[in-house]
């Protein structure tokens, strides 16, 4: 009995030790649980947005279409197949698949607390461990930097920045013993080869190495890494490169050892927040340094990341969004595909995270409506928070000029707009290794749709068929090339005679921009380098008229010569030609404008001789009308064109064109409109106001400091514009005698 009383205080004694204990671990386990997930959706967030549920309609419709897609995933089972195709084969797009379904798993194991979703992550990337851990360098072999589950380091970066949000959202499922399996043999050697073993793709300012970094930034945020932090932040250190060993992507390793997420910040991005590699590939870029620059807010806040460089990250949100036209579609500018759109997957996340983070633009509350869908995180649940409050205002696009280079010195876009016409004016920098030789070139747009146009890129984005669903050659042999795009061309050569080593050195300069007068908005820009000797200024106007039914375009080019040289100006249009002031004969056969520099894939569909004093061509399309003048002499010719020559793969699109062609020129001046009127209908067979209004289109001075254009239309009204082609100031005062009169004014231009 003795015995027994003495173990009962002992008994007791244990119980509030193992208690004690019991209560300390889920103490522990409670402090583990708050700190994930911790990068995009946050652990507070998964609060907010459950106690939310039901009652914020675009978010719920998201997470229902969500989960609809995640189930029948889970319903088919695991693929994780060994990896040997190009962009668009079998296991490129099931791996790149996985990464989808994976992060909005995640996701629906935080948002629904169904443990279902969480086994269906950890199961897969248990699949991951065992085969990664078996992978050489994928079999694939044309990339500069082979991945191992892709052919590229891109692609398995992509993969990453994906992934690692879906652990972030398993963090606390996982054992210990099975976070350390991951970590030691999947995503720690994933994030070594995509960066240490692959410098010459991580060490870069260019969008893959954005991905990267970002890759291995938010991986090593999940795991509390901090040597894969600042790797991430700052690149590899004490690392011997070639900094002058060129990749086959057409781009260098950092030459001044910048290197990492920062300086790809601050070397791209101009302080207006454009992205020198044009608006696709912004859109592409955009998506890791916001996911990325989310994770650093939540979980190193004292980095300030959405302050760095004056807020540029979320600045660059709405210069990408005023790069899209009436419908959302991005100006292809350098490399861009078209009809990508701020629909993308990638710009919800853009739109969404500049709400949360930034001045909560309610204009960019009416953009998430349109892309009908929100992120399921911290940032997707403020918007449905905004839309649901009727916060929502229109976000307008006006005319805007945007600065390129890391301290907006280096040329830039201009955008005018003009009730529904855009003309958008590339006067920019080369845009890194896709970038295109077309220094003063636009494009032209009604109302969303191209009425002169910009080709983009020469490739079929993830079809295997098509080189792999990778860049053609034709992308170099014609999209790079100048003659592929609406600028002047010097003696069948383009500028920089197609050298991106020469190109890179250079970049045009802003002479003025004006959009105060709704009914006048001009951009005017200066390039002295395409062509050595050579210095073309271009002043392109959009004016709205009494005597017009909607705004025209006017364009004047400058172009001032040390020799005399053949000038080629192309104008691609699109549709069927109406009719001409001009004679043209057509050949029996077709044949090459040129042998190269993107000439010969032109075939000549005919030829003829410009009027003495305009020209005028006009052409029909999506039952609109539209007419170009432009001012010519009679030793000016005109060819009409049409894409396809030298091309046995059908790579490229039969885009016709109209190209003005002055002979044994020196100093010379192309002024031309362009002018969008009339309608038909196919209903009633009708044809409303299908011919110009533009009677006459006349050089009345050109000098070095000014150019006088006097515009007639067919009610027998002139008016006149003048731009000043020296002292373009705001603060300048002009006085000048045109033709016994005399005109005064303070500014760029004089339009009356």
């Amino acid at each position: 009995m003795n015995k027994k009383r003495n173990i009962f205080p002992l008994i007791l004694l244990l119980l509030v030790v193992f208690s004690c204990k019991e209560e300390s671990a889920v103490k522990s386990d409670s402090t583990e649980e708050a700190q994930h997930p911790k990068l995009i959706l946050t652990a507070q967030g998964v609060k907010d947005i459950r106690a939310q549920l039901g009652t914020i309609p675009i978010f719920d419709q998201t997470l229902e279409k969500v989960k609809a897609e995640i189930d029948a995933e889970i319903e088919k089972g695991i693929d994780v197949p060994i990896p040997k195709d190009y962009s668009g084969g079998y296991t490129h797009v099931t791996h790149k698949r996985n990464w989808f379904v994976l992060q909005k798993a995640g996701l629906l194991y935080q948002i629904l607390d169904d443990e279902k979703y969480a086994k269906y992550v950890k199961d897969m990337l248990m699949e991951y461990e065992a085969l990664y851990k078996t992978l050489p360098l994928h079999p694939k072999t044309r990339s500069y930097a082979r991945g191992k589950l892709f052919w590229q380091c891109l692609n398995d970066s992509n993969w990453l920045v994906y992934v690692s949000q879906a652990y972030d959202c398993i963090y606390n499922y996982l054992t210990e013993e099975e976070r350390n399996k991951l970590e030691t043999n999947l995503f720690r050697p994933f994030a070594d080869h995509i960066s240490v073993d692959s410098p010459q793709f991580y060490q870069r300012v260019h969008n893959h190495s954005t991905w990267g970094n970002a890759a291995v930034g938010m991986i090593g945020l999940v795991m509390d890494d901090e040597e894969l932090i600042n790797r991430a932040l700052y690149g590899i250190k004490d690392l011997k490169l070639d900094a002058n060993k060129k990749d086959d992507d057409g781009g260098y390793l950092n030459k001044d050892g910048k290197a990492g997420f920062l300086a790809n910040i601050e070397e791209p991005f101009s302080p207006d927040g454009y992205y020198n590699e044009g608006p696709y590939y912004q859109r592409y870029a955009m998506y890791p340094f916001l996911v990325f620059a989310t994770g650093l807010h939540n979980v190193k806040p004292e980095l300030k990341i959405f302050e760095y460089k004056d807020g540029v990250l979320l600045k660059s949100i709405n210069a990408l969004l005023n790069l899209s036209d009436a419908d959302g579609d991005f100006f292809p500018l350098n490399d861009g595909q078209k009809g990508m759109s701020y629909y993308t997957g990638s710009l919800v996340t853009a739109v969404d995270i500049s709400y949360k983070y930034g001045n909560q633009d309610p204009g960019l509350l009416s953009i998430a409506e349109k892309q009908n869908q929100v992120l399921l995180d911290d940032s997707g649940l403020a918007v449905a928070l905004g839309i649901k409050e009727d916060k929502t205002e229109p976000f307008e696009k006006k005319s805007i000029n945007l600065s390129d280079g890391p301290e907006g010195k280096q040329g830039g876009v201009g955008i005018l707009r003009n009730d529904d016409i855009e003309l958008v004016f590339k006067y920019a920098s080369q845009g890194s290794s896709h970038g295109h030789y077309d220094k003063l070139s636009y494009s032209l747009y009604e109302n969303g749709e191209e009425v002169i146009q910009d080709y983009g890129l020469a490739r079929f984005v993830n079809i295997e068929q098509k080189g792999g669903g990778n860049y053609l050659k034709e992308n170099t042999t014609w999209a790079k090339q100048s003659i592929a795009h609406n600028t002047v061309i010097q003696n069948e050569t383009s500028h920089f005679n197609g050298k991106y080593d020469i190109g890179s050195q250079h970049h045009s300069v802003l002479h003025y921009f004006s959009s105060e007068d709704d009914n006048v908005q001009i951009v005017s820009a200066k390039e002295t380098n395409a062509y050595p000797g050579t210095e073309m200024l271009r002043t392109m106007a959009i004016i709205k008229d009494e005597d017009f039914e909607k705004p025209f375009m006017l364009d004047i080019m400058k172009v001032t010569s040390a020799t005399a040289n053949q000038y080629d100006f192309p104008f691609y249009y699109f549709g069927q030609v109406l009719q001409t002031n001009f004679d043209y004969k057509t050949p029996e056969t077709l044949k090459p404008l040129g042998t190269k520099n993107g000439y010969q894939h032109l075939y000549v569909e005919a030829t003829g001789k410009a009027n003495p004093n305009n020209s005028k061509f006009s052409w029909f399309n999506n039952n609109k009308f539209y007419t170009f003048t432009t001012a010519t002499n009679s030793n000016d010719e005109i060819l009409f064109t049409r894409l396809g020559a030298n091309d046995p793969e059908f790579n490229l699109r039969r885009d016709p064109a109209l190209i003005l062609r002055r002979k044994n020129a020196k100093n010379t001046l192309f002024v031309s409109t362009i002018e969008a009127h009339g309608s038909y209908s196919p209903v009633t067979e009708s044809a409303v106001n299908s011919n110009s209004s533009i009677q006459n289109l006349k050089v009345v001075l050109d000098t070095e400091d000014y150019t006088a254009i006097e515009i007639t239309s067919v009610k027998g009204n002139t008016k006149l514009f003048i731009t000043a082609n020296t002292n373009a100031s705001k603060e300048a005062k002009h006085n000048i005698v045109i033709n016994d009169t005399n005109y005064q004014w303070t500014g760029n231009y004089y339009f009356k």
